[in-house]
């Protein structure tokens, strides 16, 4: 990470390149020196801390047996495995009673611990994310500790039950949790500045997720201040807890694309499918979308797998951006993205294609000292006008995308619709 350089190793005719070797380089500049900057800070702070602190046996003992009990849950989400996509744990539970219960310094070292289990013994990631999300975990729970240590001079009188004591704990795990989330909500629009604040912090699920994080780590800070061997008792309901949301990620990340985020080709077909018998009940009207970027090989060609990943990624985040909620946006493999538009007309369904025509067309992906800007055409097929299922839809939307390359690309086409052939004069229906 303390490479500065972007030239590559081989030509792009090669197969490696520094960036492909240090996927670090490969991001944007901001959130290089912003990642390495919170990393740094975190590297002061430990020194800072351990050169002023006591280390006693008791804190080194209370200290073993919490991460102990994370390497628990880290083993059981082992066994069932962790595919990318699936972020969140309940590891807070264990790392929060570090921060309150001990000196800062501990707070410090305890997520670099269940980090280098999470990378060694479930999934191997990117480097440079598990380094940051130690980092900034780290620096989260450092300040909170040091907040509670502050206002509460015996943190062992949690145990009593007191008020203001627990006040103090719940207070500051909402800080640790607002400063972590404010820390990675940061990379993450630095990463991707197109996209909105809203979609890099809170949802009402994510909300939920962290108040039972907080509540499971201020009970379980309770319950050490009590008695270490109540960490046993407190395993197993934790361990079925993390076991119960892991499932629910894996079946979400089931039905999404692992690099945008977006519905997966058989998830997009399925809802697309639902929303097409409810549109055929209720007459309602449907618009179709296929969306394909125009001349996408030549920015891997030309830079690279990892840049193209992150086109991809902008132009996802683009079109969630500018779709209603229950519009049905999926990747169906390579550059080609579909979008269904429920209760759109024709009119509605070209004006929504021009809008996202635009926003793609203005978007840039930094890279180096330059910026990588693409375009898109587009395919638009109505529901009962261009067919009446979703193959009909699709087969009429894909022609509707080939003329639209054909005539030039960065554009949007609609089939034209064949008039009916004229009766016959002995048709009776004449």
């Amino acid at each position: 990470m303390a490479v500065t350089s972007h030239v590559p190793i081989k030509s792009r005719d090669g197969v490696s390149t520094l960036a492909d070797r240090w996927p670090l380089l490969g991001q944007r500049r901001p959130l290089v020196v912003y990642l390495c900057a919170i990393v740094a800070l975190d590297v002061a702070a430990i020194i800072v801390f351990a050169t002023s602190t006591v280390f006693e046996w008791r804190d080194l003992l209370m200290f073993g047996a919490l991460m102990g009990c994370g390497a628990v849950c880290i083993e059981a989400t082992r066994r069932l495995g962790m595919p990318a996509g699936v972020s969140r744990d309940l590891l807070s539970a264990w790392w929060l009673p570090v921060a309150l219960l001990l000196p800062p310094v501990y707070a410090l070292f305890a997520p670099i611990v269940l980090q280098v289990l999470l990378q060694v013994r479930v999934r191997a990631t990117v480097l440079y994310r598990r380094v940051f999300s130690s980092a900034a975990i780290g620096l989260a729970g450092c300040t909170a500790s040091a907040v509670f240590h502050q206002f509460v001079s015996d943190p062992w009188i949690l145990s009593q039950g007191g008020g203001l004591p627990i006040m103090m704990a719940v207070a500051s795990a909402v800080l640790f949790s607002l400063l972590n989330i404010a820390l990675i909500a940061i990379a993450a629009h630095t990463a991707n500045p197109d996209s909105t604040w809203r979609e890099v912090l809170w949802d009402r699920e994510s909300l939920l997720l962290d108040i039972v994080e907080l509540c499971l780590g201020v009970t379980v800070s309770v319950g050490c201040g009590l008695n270490l061997a109540l960490l046993l008792l407190a395993l197993p309901p934790v361990v079925l807890l993390q076991r119960s949301l892991l499932h629910a990620q894996l079946q979400a990340a089931a039905r999404t694309d692992a690099k945008t985020g977006l519905l997966n080709a058989a998830a997009w077909q399925r809802e697309a499918d639902t929303e097409i018998v409810r549109a055929r009940r209720t007459g309602d009207t449907l618009a179709l979308l296929i969306i394909d970027i125009d001349h996408f090989k030549r920015v891997n060609d030309a830079h690279g797998h990892l840049v193209g990943d992150q086109v991809l990624v902008g132009v996802a985040s683009t079109l969630r951006s500018q779709l209603r909620d229950y519009d049905v946006v999926g990747r169906f493999g390579g550059e080609e993205f579909v979008v269904l538009l429920p209760g759109a007309d024709i009119d509605e369904a070209r004006r929504v294609a021009e809008r996202l025509r635009v926003r793609i067309g203005h978007m840039a992906v930094p890279v180096d000292a330059t910026l990588i800007r693409v375009t898109i055409s587009i395919g638009v097929a109505l529901m009962s006008v261009h067919g009446d299922d979703l193959i009909d839809l699709l087969a009429a939307a894909d022609l509707a995308l080939y003329r639209a390359k054909e005539l030039g690309r960065d554009r949007v086409c609609i089939p034209a619709v064949q008039p009916p052939p004229p009766a016959l004069p002995n048709d009776p229906a004449a």
